[in-house]
């Protein structure tokens, strides 16, 4: 099987030789773990500082911010990921999930100063548990699909049909001035639990041994989605109690 992409023809993953899939599957955690690693990074500078709140207050000073900052994070991760995937150089790639890192720590702000400062949550360690059932889940889910061997390629366009669905209720809940309750994070909870399924097949059967930073970056954005809404399913809880 050939990987064919911008006019390159190479080996995917499935296709290559043992040690060549060991060497790529290593890479690619490896730079997942450093994604990972700056992200809690950047956040922990932003949430001690007082550059996180003023960035929070900025952000938030006008009407439509949300928006706004959604529009921007969809635009700068999609350029995100098309630099992570050039094949012109291996800085532009780094550069792409450099860029993608810090787009989730700035979007991730305001949830965070709300988990961590606001009096309900207060000594409730919410994010440290919200981190720790999240890499649980996505542990396990990873090994499933390495351990099946399966292609699950097919789930994707269910599932981009379920996160266009999800964006459309976000979207029309910021116009309306409402916030998705418990059960939308739920559902997004299992959508994003999918997609980490389907991009863990995905980077084994249709990469090509050279796409570790752009599978990195795949495997981070669907990890960090996750996050985001177990983070939610327990602050909501929290509010009920």
């Amino acid at each position: 099987m050939s990987y064919l992409v911008d006019g390159y023809h190479g080996e995917t993953v499935a296709s290559a030789p043992a040690s060549e899939r060991v060497r790529f599957i290593r890479r690619t955690y490896a730079h997942l773990v450093g994604a990972v690693l700056a992200f809690v990074g950047l956040e922990a500078f932003l949430l001690t500082s007082d550059l996180g709140l003023e960035l929070f207050k900025t952000l938030f000073a006008f009407n439509g911010a949300w928006i706004a900052l959604m529009i921007v994070f969809v635009v700068g991760g999609v350029a995100a990921q098309m630099m992570a995937r050039s094949r012109q150089s291996v800085g532009v790639q780094y550069a792409g999930l450099a860029l993608y890192v810090m787009l989730q720590a700035v979007i991730f702000l305001p949830i965070l100063l709300v988990a961590t400062r606001a009096p309900q949550y207060a000594s409730q360690n919410l994010p440290l548990q919200a981190a720790v059932v999240t890499l649980a889940a996505f542990g396990g889910l990873t090994a499933a699909v390495f351990l099946s061997g399966k292609d699950f390629s097919f789930l994707g366009p269910v599932l981009w049909v379920g996160a266009l669905i999800a964006l459309g209720v976000v979207v029309a809940s910021l116009i309306g001035g409402l916030t998705p309750g418990f059960w939308f994070a739920v559902a997004m909870v299992a959508l994003y639990s999918g997609f980490i399924i389907y991009s863990t097949s995905n980077i084994i059967h249709h990469y090509g041994t050279d796409q570790h930073v752009s599978a990195a970056l795949e495997l981070f954005a669907s990890l960090t989605v996750l996050f985001w809404y177990v983070l939610r399913i327990f602050m909501l809880s929290g509010q009920d109690e």
